[in-house]
């Protein structure tokens, strides 16, 4: 009977989630649950989510509860068929063996975070199911962002294929330069994708990053197998100049809270841990001088500075937040021969807020 038994337990968003907190059940036992329904909040030391269900079945025991701390992959709940019995659910919750983490020590050794020397400096990167045969897929987050903004989207992308994150000059844990110019991202993208013998890729691009990824497909159009634009940068003049400036100037967590929260239609994914991850990086030396390098070039007179030749972008996948409150999602309408996709309940990080539809929409416009 144990083969009818479908084990809820703890996602694993990124590379580096070991744990995450149980706030909230959504389902109750003895509920029905559909694959993709709603049925847990979850936070990390990154960000709040929901978890969608990846199984259907009958919600038959809750193991987990609400406010508790688990590891990744710890048993949360179970699902089966009415005619299990309470005895057999007992004996499988008590038989359960949850992987450890020397049992997923193979995968964490080639998943893990590496570093490479490009003329823009040390750039810290991501490559994920490296040895896959698919053609990989290459993600650029955004202005203040970092490699971990995909990390609800690395495990989906690099079922089939490689998946390559990095941090871009002057983000993440990448090396800081207060002359940083806009053509380095570019330069420095091409040269972590040489390194990595990445000839060809589809190039996924969130706000900045599409910006860059828009530039990159029309200076080395034999490096892009496709192209995706989130949220984009380039395709329009407005943007939300209250959201730059608040993010470049804010120096405590009272006044840069309500900054990030701008990214998010859910304003509650906002999490003390985030903020306080944004603050940490934005308090190394030479940051805020790199980024208000970067944001007067990128943002003249409280718009968008730096357009992308719509003629020279190739039948992209375009994917907004309909709830956009940093860049309008009118601009996706603004390049044509694209397949275009606005959803609802979603903000500037759409690829965090919707993050199974985001996935879904690659895979399909990518396989």
């Amino acid at each position: 009977m144990s083969e009818k038994i479908i084990p809820v337990v703890m996602p694993k968003w990124g590379l580096s989630m070991k744990e995450g907190t149980l706030t909230e059940w959504h389902v109750d036992e003895g509920d029905t649950i559909e694959v993709g329904q709603v049925i847990m909040d979850v936070e990390t030391d990154k960000i709040a989510s929901e978890v969608e269900a990846p199984d259907a079945g009958l919600l038959k025991r809750k193991v987990a509860e609400e406010g508790d701390v688990y590891s990744v992959q710890a048993l949360l709940g179970v699902l089966a068929p009415l005619e299990v019995t309470d005895e057999e659910i007992d004996t499988y919750v008590a038989s359960f063996v949850q992987p450890s983490s020397e049992e997923g020590s193979e995968e964490d050794a080639t998943s893990t975070y590496a570093f490479v020397d490009t003329e823009a400096g040390r750039i810290r990167y991501s490559h994920v199911n490296a040895d896959a045969s698919g053609t990989p897929y290459v993600l650029v987050h955004g202005f203040g962002g970092d490699l971990d903004n995909w990390l609800f989207n690395l495990d989906a992308l690099a079922e089939n294929a490689p998946v390559l994150a990095l941090d871009l000059p002057c983000h993440g844990q990448s090396a800081i330069s207060a002359d940083i110019r806009f053509s380095d991202f570019i330069s420095a993208v091409v040269a972590v994708m040489n390194k990595l013998d990445i000839g060809k890729a589809h190039l996924v691009g969130h706000s900045m990053g599409g910006l860059i990824s828009g530039e990159l497909a029309r200076l080395h159009p034999d490096k892009v197998a496709s192209l995706t634009l989130i949220g984009s940068a380039g395709l329009g003049r407005e943007i939300n100049n209250d959201y730059i400036r608040g993010f470049v100037d804010s120096e405590s967590r009272k006044s840069l809270k309500p900054v990030l929260q701008l990214l998010f239609a859910d304003s509650s994914l906002v999490t003390r841990n985030l903020v306080d991850d944004v603050l940490k990086y934005k308090r190394l030396d030479g940051v805020k001088a790199s980024l208000d390098t970067l944001a007067n070039q990128l943002f003249v007179d409280s718009s968008q500075g730096v357009a992308l030749d719509l003629d020279a972008i190739p039948s992209p996948l375009v994917i907004w937040g309909e709830a956009d409150a940093v860049i309008p999602a009118s601009h996706a309408s603004n390049i044509s021969d694209a397949e275009i996709h606005i959803l609802a309940e979603a903000g500037h990080m759409v690829h965090m807020e919707q993050a199974n539809n985001v996935n879904n929409l690659i895979l399909a416009h990518t396989c």
